[in-house]
């Protein structure tokens, strides 16, 4: 195979590639002697069609997939060869007017991974925000669970119901003066307010009293499951039973039975490890900022375009994604438009620091077992429906790219765990308060270095930093360009896809 080098230019590498005649010819006839014990033919034993025939039937197929073979070969032997660690997908092209039984020319471009400078760790200092989860946060908890088990009592029979009320009732629904079929139901109970039957049920119970008998008429809506009753008014003929009131739930050993567990210590012994790992988690992520502020501060080496542009797409996806949903969503999606540059800065630091997370635990024998990966794959695979996950898992087996971006996220975590077991950390009890302003304080000082090392333009809208909390303007913002959320090089898709995702239920943002 000849090799002849077209473009070196930073980063970036191209080569035009001579495969002979002779090499793809040997794999037809490689390719021959494979499927020939399978071939059929009348007239000839299995296994006893002789060669020609074989290329007779078959030539065109086996000559393709000779050639496939020949220049995916061909590119691993270059990369091989000129030690090339690509960035992303090598592009690949056949060049015009190839003939069978001569050689074959290939166009191979692509971008290769940066020399990372050895990593400074060895002079890490960290400071670990600790928050402990006492009786306050139990009793908020416990409050707010108290609140979410409503209990009732009855009330006086001259009790109009109003909104948070309780009615219980015994009704039957016609349509045409015709009883229809789930139509009719006793002691039901419904919470007037709370919007889970037809549009303008409850607002007709509201001052109703026990004994009274309504006539409720409503409008079944045009996208109600059945068919039959899709747009047609309604009546139903109401009994009101009962009127009951919120009653107060008594947080005690019975509350806890009610949940399911043995007492009340029990259930404030699970609210206080839930509580504490929340906080725990906010502690790691402090942390894992101030480690990656550092690391990024320390460090500076060119990085491969297209991964900084796969980033960037990947961030300013979800952007608009999110902004999409807003009430205002024209005006959010004009916001993360005009601060387009600070998000480019932000997907640069994310690829920057992923290649140096990895060069870390590279040089460091940082893995991911194997008993890690399974695991790994197969909670990725309970994400599709249960007849696409054989696909899905056949999709991760075949694709060592796909495969990486999998376990990327575990990768850096067990980087980030390494480099806190180096570093030289201090405690410092704080309240949960401090630790809150603390990281959002940090959030905005990120935010001027984006913008700071972002090309300069006019009159730049300021921007919802990618890691403030939900409660700020212009929310759509806050979740996608994590800058402590560093992941290793993104790398292009490749060509064959997973298979569609099951639609995932609506999610808060991160």
């Amino acid at each position: 195979m000849k090799t002849v080098e077209t473009e070196n230019d930073g980063l970036k590498r191209a080569y035009d590639l001579t495969i002979p005649a002779k090499d793809i010819e040997a794999k037809v006839e490689a390719e021959i002697k494979r499927v020939a014990p399978q071939v059929k033919m009348p007239g000839f034993r299995p296994g006893k069609v002789p060669p020609n025939l074989i290329r007779k039937m078959h030539g065109e197929a086996l000559q393709a997939q000779a050639l496939e073979e020949a220049v995916r070969s061909g590119v691993d032997k270059l990369i091989a060869d000129e030690k090339l660690k690509p960035a992303i997908q090598p592009d690949v092209k056949l060049g015009d007017g190839y003939e069978h039984g001569k050689d074959a020319t290939v166009a191979v471009k692509l971008e290769v991974l940066p020399d990372v400078p050895t990593p400074a760790i060895d002079d890490i200092k960290l400071e670990r925000l600790t928050v402990d989860a006492g009786d306050k946060v139990i009793d908020e908890r416990l409050g707010e669970l108290a609140k979410n088990q409503k209990s009732w009592k009855d009330a006086a029979k001259t009790k109009k119901a109003a909104k948070g009320d309780l009615v219980v009732m015994d009704f039957v629904g016609s349509v045409d003066g015709e009883k229809f079929e789930g139509g009719s139901a006793e002691d039901m109970e419904i919470e007037l307010g709370s919007g889970r039957l037809i549009p303008g049920f409850e607002d007709q119970l509201e001052g109703a009293k026990a004994g009274d008998e309504r006539t409720v008429e409503v409008t079944f809506p045009e996208d109600y499951p059945a068919e039959n009753l899709k747009g047609k008014p309604a009546q139903f003929a109401v009994t009101v039973k009962k009127v009951r009131v919120e009653d107060e739930t008594k947080v005690d050993d019975e509350f806890a039975k009610a949940l399911g567990l043995k007492d009340l210590e029990q259930l404030k012994g699970l609210i206080k490890d839930q509580a504490q790992q929340e906080l725990n988690g906010l502690t790691r992520t402090h942390m894992k900022r101030r480690l990656l502020d550092q690391l990024a501060a320390g460090h500076d080496f060119p990085v491969p375009p297209t991964m900084v542009e796969a980033e960037y797409d990947n961030i300013m996806h979800q952007l608009r994604h999110e902004a999409s949903h807003e009430e205002d969503a024209e005006k959010a999606l004009k916001e993360i438009e005009a601060d387009a540059d600070d998000y480019k800065a932000i997907a640069e630091r994310r690829v920057r620091l992923g290649l140096l997370l990895s060069e870390i635990g590279q040089q460091n024998g940082v893995e991911i077992t194997q008993p890690e990966m399974n695991r790994l794959i197969a909670q990725a695979a309970q994400r599709y429906p249960a007849e696409q996950q054989t696909q899905f898992l056949e999709y991760i087996r075949n694709n060592p790219m796909a495969a990486a971006q999998l376990r990327a996220p575990l990768y850096e975590e067990k980087v980030v765990d390494f480099l806190f077991d180096k570093a030289d950390i201090t405690d410092r009890e704080v309240t949960r308060e401090e630790l809150e302003e603390n990281l959002e304080r940090e959030e905005d000082l990120e935010a001027e270095k984006s913008k700071a090392k972002a090309p300069k333009k006019k009159a730049p809208a300021k921007k919802a930093d990618d890691k403030k909390p939900a409660a700020k303007k212009a929310p759509a913002k806050k979740a996608a360009a994590k800058k402590d959320d560093a992941k290793p090089a993104a790398k292009k898709a490749p060509a064959k896809k997973a298979p569609a995702k099951k639609a995932p239920a609506k999610k808060k943002a991160d």
